[in-house]
């Protein structure tokens, strides 16, 4: 579960739209909450001044004492710590020192919104914290009151496996202490015929033989998932040839407040970090996401950008 939540702030307006999930995460999981400021020198364009610096480091620790503070009120156990250097690197590092369960991230910060789904510190630490991560959009009304948010309708994409079947714990958790509905579903997609001509009448109907098949055997995989799962669970078996797409709309259409998914599938591969869904829904999604890493950080393959980077350091 999620006993260690990392939250990173870089001071912004931006930033803070994580601080209700935190209430809400934290609540229901019973966590300790720890915020985490990097003050970047990195990207100054002129060497920095050190009285100029020691007065951001003061407002900078006086911002996280206000901070932590709020959050105490709330009842949440909370320490917070401060760092120099580049602020994904040292928010990856701490992560994996402090074996943080989960990163609480807003999608953007001080550097504004932009046409980019995620801002490019996010990305970073989403694709090397090796440990589970969820990504709130800054571009979505945040609750007046850190206490306001709950979470009415929970998404869990289901593709049959065991391993996209790990969400289902911390999802029971969070809709048991918000009393929120589930909604499993499964995407049956119908079989790929490539060829030069046309499909021959035989060929659609074995097709549609293959694809009502595999949605009986959806619909009764999900009941069962369902009486697993505590409270109020609705099941949503649809046929599409778009799957990721087919998702997202649901996600819409639903009114989803959180979407559930596991790092990988049943054709996930460990040499990555993500299966292609996940990295559809950060890349694509609107609605917060929660990504539950199932493989172990030390069983995970760092990719040859990371291995170069540790034999060759920078030049």
């Amino acid at each position: 579960m999620f006993n260690k939540i990392l939250v990173p702030l870089d001071r912004s307006s931006l930033a803070e739209c994580v601080l209700p999930h935190v209430v809400a995460i934290a609540r229901a999981f019973e966590s300790q909450v720890t915020l985490l400021h990097v003050m970047d020198s990195t990207n100054q364009p002129r060497a920095v001044d050190p009285l100029d610096w020691q007065i951001r480091k003061a407002e900078a620790e006086n911002y996280m004492h206000d901070l932590a503070l709020r959050l105490q009120k709330a009842s949440l156990p909370t320490e917070r710590h401060l760092m120099e250097g580049q602020a994904a690197e040292r928010i990856v590092e701490f992560a994996r020192q402090h074996q943080a369960n989960l990163i609480l991230l807003s999608s953007h910060g001080q550097s504004g919104l932009s046409g980019w789904n995620v801002s490019s510190v996010v990305q970073k630490i989403v694709l090397r914290a090796y440990t589970s991560i969820m990504v709130v959009r800054a571009y979505q009304p945040v609750p007046p009151e850190l206490t306001d948010l709950r979470y009415g309708r929970l998404l869990i994409p289901l593709d049959g496996s065991q391993r996209a079947e790990c969400v289902l714990p911390q999802a029971a958790t969070l809709a048991r202490a918000h009393q929120a509905q589930i909604v499993l579903a499964h995407i049956v997609r119908r079989p790929e015929m490539p060829r030069r001509t046309l499909p021959t009448p035989e060929d659609i109907e074995l097709a549609d033989q293959v694809v009502e098949r595999n949605r009986t055997e959806a619909i009764e995989y999900l009941e069962q998932v369902k009486s697993r799962l505590p409270g109020e669970v609705q099941a949503r078996v649809l046929v599409s040839e778009h799957v990721f797409s087919t998702l997202h709309e649901l996600a819409e259409q639903e009114r989803i407040d959180l979407v559930f998914l596991s790092a990988h599938g049943y054709s996930g591969q460990t040499r990555w970090l993500y299966g292609s869904l996940v990295i559809s829904f950060i890349v694509y999604g609107a609605t917060p996401l929660l990504i539950v890493q199932d493989v172990p950080a030390d069983r995970m393959q760092p990719t040859p950008a990371e291995v170069a980077a540790k034999k060759y350091g920078r030049r």
